[in-house]
């Protein structure tokens, strides 16, 4: 079970939120008459707020709030013309390297900047850098060229990099527009000490661990009906939801299958269910023995029975076989996806020299509490599972904090030799999974170097059409990802949120982020 305090030690729900302030809003235009939307996290802030320099989901929820996007849309794949146009007025194809943007007029950022091409150019331009973490963009800066024939229209071409300019579709649609001026100061300067943008909600400060957001009257849509958003970060799952039971809590995120069952059927919480663009990965440390040998990681997976880890997860899961999620460009059932079979598992252990896993020295793996839904528990199945066909492994879990901490490869090998992770991102584009995780160019948790790999990621990244780059993710990537199994995909997450019913107006998008703009307690 995940580590909860007992109810006493938390004095209800209360304890978590004395500290919320109501005069952070007194600047709100109607303060007296608006109250502010709580938020609950279950993930910490880390880092600083330069939006391209992080990729906790807590932050982008965050940015949700704050910035401004050229395009919110649900998400249907099959139909990428589908957009719900916010900063730009349109999206198109001019040829196969060349997309062109139009953008609405008499928008301006949180600052009084007018938001305009040269700020689209400069957040394509910055957030192509090879050291920028969330790396959003298909290649290095010198692989395109972002041009502005006017204030309102960008051009990108692609000819450099040799790819088509319909990746940009998925990529610049969905991606936080930053001010050029912010941009201008460079990583250490305005972007890193606070979030600037067009959204609904202007930032106000960091307070521990309270994100304070304040109602933008000079939104472009009109000004939010809520005062603001308090986005707190309490990492206890019980506090959580008595918070959202005792009303001190507005929205309260990534439920447990039980914690679903208590707040059912309460007149005064909703639950909002959503098949995400996350799926949940158990990812394989590549970069270091034994799991850089694919024959391991192989028969690692076919160790695992999912179906146990969906029964688990109940509404929290949904099943999936691939390394993308349902809702992402490209999907599709993989038939040679690893499933249960400890005879193909023990044949694996052998061909690779480790017969029944003799030999194999002490595997650890890392989860957390306090996040996602029923790790604990499933990692204790995995774990059991793992030791049954042989691999001695000891499952380690950790606050969100620490685990944090050591998600990511480095030098030598990064922590343990399997972790969990979710990896969740603001667009179907199935390169912000695949390419970040898998090229030998971004080995963000695995550290996998594969040629063959890295050739199948940059053939279906230049494909001349959206159906060329289906057919080559469907056909040649995701099955050759399959064979070599650098993560095992276990399901896609499923969203689940509980909503003080009296809250109306709120969008929920895939990724978890939530539109407020027109949000309003009735």
């Amino acid at each position: 079970m995940i580590s909860r305090r007992s109810f006493l030690a938390t004095s209800g729900a209360a304890a978590a939120l004395t500290h919320i302030n109501p005069d952070f809003f007194i600047n709100s235009a109607y303060a007296q008459t608006r109250k502010p939307i709580v938020f609950l996290s279950a993930e910490n802030i880390t880092g600083n707020w330069d939006p391209t320099a992080h990729t906790t989901l807590s932050q982008k929820n965050i940015e949700g709030y704050v910035m401004g996007f050229l395009a919110r849309a649900p998400m249907r794949p099959d139909n990428p013309d589908e957009m719900n146009y916010e900063l730009a007025e349109a999206i198109e194809l001019l040829d196969g390297s060349r997309l062109q943007i139009k953008l609405r007029s008499g928008v301006t950022f949180h600052d009084g900047e007018p938001f305009g091409a040269k700020d689209v150019k400069a957040t394509f331009e910055y957030g192509a850098q090879p050291d920028r973490p969330a790396q959003w963009y298909p290649g290095p800066t010198d692989s395109f060229e972002v041009t502005t024939p006017d204030d309102l229209t960008v051009i990108v071409d692609t000819s450099k990099g040799g790819y088509s300019a319909s990746l940009f579709i998925f990529l610049a649609a969905y991606l936080p527009m930053m001010s050029a001026k912010d941009i201008a100061g460079g990583p250490n300067g305005p972007l890193s000490q606070r979030l600037n943008g067009t959204g609904p909600f202007r930032f106000v400060e960091q307070r521990g661990n309270d994100t304070i957001l304040e109602a933008f009257d000079d939104y472009f849509k009109g000004a939010p009906k809520v005062a603001g958003v308090t986005f707190s970060f309490v990492g206890d799952a019980t506090t959580r939801i008595l918070s959202m039971m005792n009303g001190q809590a507005s929205i309260i995120e990534r439920l447990e299958p039980e914690q679903i069952d208590t707040l059912s059927g309460r007149d005064n919480i909703k639950i909002s269910k959503l098949v995400s663009v996350e799926n949940k990965y158990l990812w394989f440390r590549c970069s270091k023995p034994p799991f850089d040998n694919p024959l391991l990681r192989r028969a690692a997976c076919h160790a695992i029975d999912r179906e146990i880890l969906y029964e688990i997860l109940g509404d929290a899961g949904h099943p999936s076989s691939n390394f993308i999620s349902p809702i992402k460009f490209g999907y599709i059932d993989l038939e040679n996806y690893p499933e249960y079979d400890p005879d193909e598992c023990q044949r694996l252990l052998a061909e690779a020299g480790f017969p029944g896993g003799q030999g194999l020295p002490e595997l650890e793996y890392i989860t957390s509490v306090g996040f996602y839904p029923k790790t604990k528990e499933y990692g204790e199945i995995i774990t059991a599972m793992l030791q049954e066909q042989g691999f001695p492994v000891t499952l380690s879990v950790m606050e969100v904090a620490a685990w944090n901490e050591r998600l990511y490869d480095r030098p030598g090998g990064g922590p343990g030799h399997m972790i969990d992770c979710g990896w969740s991102t603001g667009s179907p584009e199935p390169d912000l999974v695949l390419r970040t995780h898998f090229h030998s160019s971004s080995k963000r948790i695995t550290g996998i170097v594969d040629p063959e790999i890295d050739a199948a990621l940059d053939r279906e990244r230049s494909a001349g059409s959206l159906e060329e780059r289906r057919r080559l993710i469907q056909e040649d990537l995701t099955p050759m990802l399959a064979d070599k199994a650098p993560a095992l995909s276990l399901f896609t997450s499923v969203m689940v949120h509980a909503i003080d019913s009296s809250l109306e107006g709120l969008f929920l998008f895939p990724d978890g982020s939530i539109d407020a703009s027109t949000a309003d307690f009735v």
